[in-house]
Formats: C-alpha cells, structure tokens, sequence
C-alpha cells in the first residue's frame, strides 16, 4: 500500500468519526430556541421518585405472592424437584428484595435530586452508581454455563 493511500484511509476514517452523533453533551452552539440551557424542575424529579416508590410497591406484592406460592413446597420430601424449585425460589426471593431495595433507594435520588437541584450532575450521577455497585446482579444458580 502506498503511503498516499494510507492517508488518505486515514484522512477518511478520522471524518467518519467526527461525523458520528455523540448524545452525551451539548454542543458549544445548539442553535435553536432553548439557547443551550437545561430545564429541571422539581414536579418532573418528585414524579418519577414517585413512581418508582410505586413500582416498588408493586414489587413487593409480587414478592409476597412469590412467598405464598412457596408454602407447602418441602425440600425435605425427598422430591428432587421440590428441592430444585425451593433453591430457586430462595435465589428469586433475594433478587426480587434487591430490586425492591433498588427502587426505593432510587425513588428517594429522584426526589434528592428534584430538591437539590443545585447540586452537579456529576455527584447525582455518582449517588445513581453507586446503586450499580450495592445492587449488582449475582451469578446465575442452577441451570448449564
């Protein structure tokens, strides 16, 4: 290949790339009627905190249906699928706790958020990370790799 060509492959792969629609950011100049600014409000933040403590709530009735179908199952009765389903049924018992737990703990952020709307998008984006981190998914149980 000669050297021209390389640049010029070089040349054109660097233009693709600076065409390429980047949703992380706001450009210098946005144009349009908004002039760069971001909207927050408080009723929008205070709403979805609210709606996530909702979806929280219904989580947990499911949680409790999910415990109410467990009775009578005994992994003692020497049923190799009653103790199957009971090791199941504890592995979705947890993770339905934690996103239980996730949604509440995130509900009360959005609320945070809408109150303390001063506060950088950087740490309120942290406080959301650090949910990843306390809530992350376990290993699958049971079942082939």
């Amino acid at each position: 290949m000669a050297w021209e060509e390389w640049e010029q492959l070089k040349s054109a792969a660097s233009e693709q790339r600076a065409a390429q629609m980047q949703l992380n950011h706001v450009p210098l100049d946005p144009g349009g009627s908004a002039g760069g600014t971001l909207v927050s409000n408080k009723p929008v933040w205070s709403k979805a905190g609210r709606d996530v403590g909702l979806l929280r709530d219904d989580i947990d009735k499911a949680k409790g249906k999910l415990s109410d179908g467990q009775q009578g199952m005994d992994k003692d009765t020497g049923c190799l699928t009653a103790a199957a389903q009971a090791e199941v049924h504890a592995s979705w018992e947890t993770y339905v706790k934690n996103v239980s737990s996730r949604c509440g703990k995130l509900s009360g952020l959005f609320v945070k958020a809408g109150n303390e709307q001063l506060k950088s998008d950087e740490s309120i984006q942290a406080e959301i990370g650090n949910l990843k981190v306390e809530y992350a998914d376990t290993p699958a149980v049971g079942g082939k790799g």
